[in-house]
Parts: C-alpha cells; sequence; structure tokens
C-alpha cells in the first residue's frame, strides 16, 4: 500500500515546501516533491493530510545511554568524577533486566515525543551476558524507535563488576548480537570500547578490528574531562588522538564521543581521517567537561552529529534542543556569532547523524526510511511563521512536535500519545521501580 503524505509545508531539498509530499511504500520514502504532481503520478496512493502542519525528518541522536535515564536528577550540580560514583556506579548493581527494559522505554519514549527516530544507545551494563542489552532492544522495538545498539566493550578494573568483560567475552558477545540482528532494519549493533581510560590498548584494538570485520563503525569517548588526557600522557606519553592513532585504530569507522579536550595537532588530524563526532553540548555543560572545537573540527573535516548523553548528565533528550545548544555554546566561547549558523546545527541533528551511523534517515530524500516528524505550525514557539526555519532550531518547544512515523508507521501522536507502549504505562513502571530501589540503596 503507497502512502501519500501531505501537510501545509514539508522540509525537502534544504527548504520547507508549500503543500509538499512524500509518498511511502513499506518503510521507505518513493517520492517527494509538490503534492498536485505526485497526486497525478499515484493517484491510487492512500491521502493522509496534516492540515495546519509541517512533515520534517526525524532528529537523530547520536549518542545516548538509555539506563541512565532513570538517574535523572540524582546527584546534580557535582564534579564529575563526585557525579559518577553517586549516581551511576551508586545504582548500577541494583538494576536488574526489568530495571533496564524501563529505563530504556522511559529514554526511547520521551525521545519519540520529541521527534527522535533513531537512537544509538552506548550500552554498558551487560552483568556478564546479553540479557540486559537484549532488554534495551525490546524496549526500542516495543515503542517502534529506529535502535543503532552500541555495545560497550569496557575492562577496567575500577569500574562497577556488570561493565566489565574479557576481550574475548566482549568480542564474541558484541559479534554474536551483531549477527543476530544483521539485516534488521531497525536494529544495528556497533562495537563500542568505552574510552582510552575504561579499555584497555587491547580492548580499543579489538573492538576496531571486530568493527572491521563487520563493517560497521565503532564509537569511543575520547577526552570528555581533562583526567583522562593526563592519564593517557602519564601512561603513554601521548594526547589521546595521538595515543588512538598508534594503536591504529584513527580511521573512518570512529564515531568519537565528546572530543572537548583537543589541541591543534589532534584536530588536524581527527579531522584528516574522515570520522565522524558524537557532540553531546548540553551534558558537556553540565558537567562542567568542557567546550569542543567544533567550528575548527568542521574545518578540519570531521563529520558532527548531536547526541544527548544520558539524562542524568543532560537532562533533557530532545535533539533539537542540542541543535540550539551546539550554536549558543560556540557563539558565547568564540564571541562569534555566525560560527555555527542554524543550517549547520540543524544538519547535525539529523543528516550528519545519519551519516555517522551509515543509515538512510535524516532526510527527506528518496530511498531514506519513512522516518518523519509533524510539527504544529502554529504552535507559538514556532511564530512567527515566515521564519519557520529558524524558529524551528532556535525556538521550538516539544509541544510543537505532534506525529513521529518510523519506517512508516505512526508512533507518536498528539494528544494520544505514543501509540506502542502507553506513557502512563511506562511512568507507572518507572514508580514501581523507585518504590522497589527505595528499599535497596
Amino acid at each position: 500500500m503507497q502512502k501519500l503524505y501531505t501537510a501545509d509545508y514539508a522540509y525537502i531539498n534544504d527548504e520547507f515546501r508549500k503543500q509538499g509530499a512524500l509518498l511511502v511504500e513499506g518503510d521507505v520514502i518513493k517520492a517527494s516533491g509538490d503534492l498536485d504532481d505526485l497526486t497525478a503520478l499515484y493517484p491510487d496512493a492512500d491521502l493522509i493530510r496534516w492540515d495546519g502542519q509541517a512533515i520534517v525528518p526525524g532528529t537523530v541522536n547520536a549518542h545516548n545511554h538509555s539506563f541512565q535515564s532513570l538517574l535523572r536528577g540524582i546527584a546534580i550540580d557535582k564534579p564529575f568524577l563526585e557525579w559518577r560514583d553517586q549516581a551511576l556506579y551508586k545504582y548500577t548493581p541494583h538494576l536488574d533486566e526489568d530495571a533496564i527494559y524501563t529505563g530504556a522505554l522511559l529514554a526511547f519514549g520521551e525521545m519519540l515525543r520529541y521527534g527522535v527516530t533513531t537512537v544509538c544507545d552506548f550500552y554498558y551494563i551487560h552483568n556478564g551476558g546479553t540479557a540486559y542489552d537484549e532488554a534495551v532492544i525490546k524496549a526500542a522495538n516495543d515503542l517502534g524507535i529506529r535502535l543503532v545498539f552500541a555495545r560497550t566493550m569496557y575492562d577496567w578494573d575500577g569500574a562497577p563488576l556488570a561493565y566489565r568483560e574479557s576481550i574475548p567475552d566482549a568480542v564474541e558477545r558484541t559479534r554474536s548480537l551483531a549477527v543476530k540482528y544483521q539485516g534488521n532494519p531497525m536494529v544495528t549493533v556497533h562495537p563500542a570500547p568505552h574510552s582510552p581510560h575504561a579499555a584497555s590498548p587491547e580492548m580499543i584494538q579489538a573492538g576496531h578490528r571486530l568493527a572491521v570485520e563487520l563493517d560497521t563503525p565503532y564509537h569511543i569517548h575520547v577526552a570528555e574531562e581533562m583526567f583522562e588526557v593526563e592519564e593517557i600522557l602519564r601512561d603513554y606519553g601521548k594526547r589521546p588522538i595521538h595515543y588512538l592513532d598508534s594503536l591504529g585504530v584513527l580511521d573512518e569507522r570512529m564515531i568519537a564521543i565528546h572530543l572537548v579536550w583537543l589541541d591543534d595537532s589532534e584536530v588536524e588530524l581527527v579531522g584528516s581521517r574522515g570520522g565522524s563526532l558524537a557532540y553531546c553540548p548540553s551534558s558537556n555543560m553540565f558537567l562542567a567537561d568542557g567546550i569542543t572545537r567544533i567550528p575548527d573540527l568542521v574545518k578540519a573535516g570531521l563529520n558532527v552529529s548531536l547526541g544527548t548523553d544520558g539524562a542524568c548528565s543532560n537532562n533533557r533528550i530532545s535533539v533539537y534542543e542540542e541543535m540550539r545548544m551546539v550554536a549558543m555554546l560556540q557563539k558565547v566561547a568564540r564571541l562569534d556569532g555566525t560560527c555555527v549558523t542554524a543550517s549547520q546545527a540543524y544538519k547535525m541533528g539529523t543528516a550528519n547523524g545519519g551519516r555517522a551511523l551509515r543509515l538512510p534517515v535524516g532526510t527527506l530524500d528518496v530511498g531514506q526510511y519513512a522516518d518523519f516528524a509533524a510539527i504544529d505550525v502554529h504552535d507559538l514557539s514556532l511564530a512567527p511563521r515566515n521564519e519557520l526555519f529558524a524558529n524551528m532550531v532556535y525556538a521550538m518547544q516539544p509541544s510543537a512536535v505532534k506525529r513521529v512515523v518510523v519506517a512508516g508507521r505512526t508512533v507518536y501522536e498528539a494528544p494520544s500519545g505514543i501509540l506502542t507502549v502507553p506513557e502512563r504505562t511506562i511512568g507507572g513502571r518507572v514508580d514501581a521501580l523507585f518504590e522497589k530501589l527505595a528499599k535497596l540503596v
């Protein structure tokens, strides 16, 4: 069955077109353009008209930790290491498989409400197997969000036991999940050695080799905090990017997260290798990490995408929020109102994320997955409408998102809410979990 979606506007080819339309067949966009033209070409298509709305690409959250949504509001206003110990490390031993599923429902459900259609979950509570991993994947499937599961490979002995694996176990478990979901358009598995701080050189190299074997990207936190830079300098005599280069893993497969503390030589080197950055400006501000040199990295050739990071270090998980934050933070850091434009920020949250994750998402182009949202052009946060694009990036509130479609299926619609797993069900699970945790923590 072909469906022809139309609205007052559609964001096609980098512009809002009045009476724009999309022809969707199955889970793919087959045609886009003016409504009259597509109606003439496809007269038998089922017409779906959203008056008073604009169809826009779904946003791509290139970095998240779903379980951390359960810890939102815990250990706020703390230095990084205190935050880590009082939130992540304190609560991790008490999170069972059901809690992980609940946390993923909470994280992914909230994202859907805010127009996220693809999320990369950098997930590291494995508890000696893959059952917890599968709980995250199940939550994504139940909700209907597209998931890239970045399975973390972590062997630092200072971390909770549930995070840690031997290199052979990490490789085999990650490989088995990747093979299991190979060919599933809704779930993709990538290796993710945690960081130069929390993964040994051998673990990082094993993660890279596995990415080559699977022909996927690999994910790694790099230079988020100055203490990590100092540790790498102390232990290996090199700054983080040069250290990764010495391991033979600095290439186009790398999706680095954060990259806050780089010097000029690192900026040039990482930009020259063709990889990507998952930038999390709100999290970097919340944790007082510092300010990544986005204009310099873009100039050097790095593909910059946006992530929310976990909801206990942000604490919002809207990619539209990150679009606003990347532009605002860089402008004030550089004292230059032109250094990151609305157009650049928007692409970071949409098309660039698809490019980083190697998925056909983030635009309304023909051949892309049918992942899109509809925003209410009468929402006051989008007025005046003659500046619709600028207001979508810099002013829009979540209330403006009225519908979300993933793989050609409507999964969120206001005022009903999430159509797959009711929001009251998710909230009830969270409340019940914390009644239980209150007795344990």
